[in-house]
């Protein structure tokens, strides 16, 4: 339930989003440290594994455990099936890839959102809001730069990712209407740990040391306390208010990229990371507008 909107709730509802996607940062990061050793399948899977247990423990404490609540189940297990493909893709591209790179193909997904609302859901996309859209993908290019030694085949799990996370927002938003966030949350991560358990098991590699499952610890809780911030920050601002917040990863995910693997973004990664940037916000600022009549 949305909390009455006023400037004391906007800033918690920013401070929270903020929370969580430096959650997000982290996940990456440590993700990035452990699929260097271990296989993607085994990191997703006790990603999950320890997401599930967290929220479990949480809805147990909050009595938001009720199964009964579920109302559209199928949605819930195609956000499932999604969930997991879209976190092994992006494990998997994060053996090869800056998480600046990464994190700056993400930014397309609200410009993917815009393109498939107006594809699937009928939603109108104004010539200006089409330019946008446009000079996104352009700026998608520059972060890609097909044809050139820069380019490196990884990016285009990326891509897929961005493309599938743009779906799964739509998703997102449908069974938002239905079920409640934290269940909707609690039975995507655990559907991924159903999904995931042969694959993880089959080239099942023991963690060699402590440090690897703090890092899986770390990788798992920062997913699950990530998911439930944006749900909370939703209840204390609208998400015209909170979605331009999406862009400070990009601040997070550089940081850690260069604090943990010592990476440097190239101007090339910057420079299309800014025009997806800039092209996002444009969108956002035309629907806050719309929505304001």
């Amino acid at each position: 339930m949305l909390l009455p909107d006023s400037s004391r709730n906007r800033l918690i509802g920013i401070g929270i989003i903020s929370c969580a996607y430096f959650c997000f940062a982290v996940l990456d990061a440590s993700a990035k440290w452990l699929v260097q050793t271990l296989p993607v399948t085994e990191v997703v899977w006790l990603r999950f594994t320890i997401h599930v247990l967290l929220m479990m423990v949480l809805m147990m404490r909050t009595g938001e455990l009720k199964p009964q609540r579920i109302k559209a189940p199928k949605l819930q297990l195609l956000r499932a099936v999604m969930l997991s493909t879209m976190t092994g893709l992006n494990f998997w591209a994060l053996q090869y890839l800056q998480l600046a790179e990464t994190g700056s193909i993400q930014f397309a997904v609200p410009i993917l959102v815009a393109l498939f609302a107006a594809w699937l859901l009928g939603e109108r996309l104004d010539a200006g809001r089409w330019i946008a859209v446009l000079v996104g993908f352009c700026g998608v290019l520059v972060i890609l730069r097909p044809g050139t030694q820069g380019f490196h085949p990884a990016l285009l799990l990326s891509v897929t990712n961005a493309v599938l996370y743009a779906l799964f927002n739509l998703i997102t938003r449908k069974l938002a209407a239905s079920d409640p966030p934290a269940i909707t949350n609690l039975l995507s991560a655990f559907g991924a740990v159903v999904m995931m358990a042969p694959f993880a098991l089959m080239n099942w590699e023991t963690p060699p040391s402590l440090q690897h499952w703090a890092v899986l610890l770390l990788a798992g809780c920062s997913g699950g306390i990530g998911h439930l911030c944006l749900a909370h920050a939703h209840r204390f601002a609208p998400a015209s208010t909170l979605a331009p917040f999406l862009y400070q990863q990009i601040l997070f995910m550089s940081l850690l990229g260069f604090l943990v693997f010592g990476d440097v973004p190239s101007s090339a990664v910057l420079s299309g990371a800014a025009i997806v940037v800039v092209s996002g916000l444009y969108l956002l600022w035309r629907e806050r507008r719309s929505a304001l009549g």
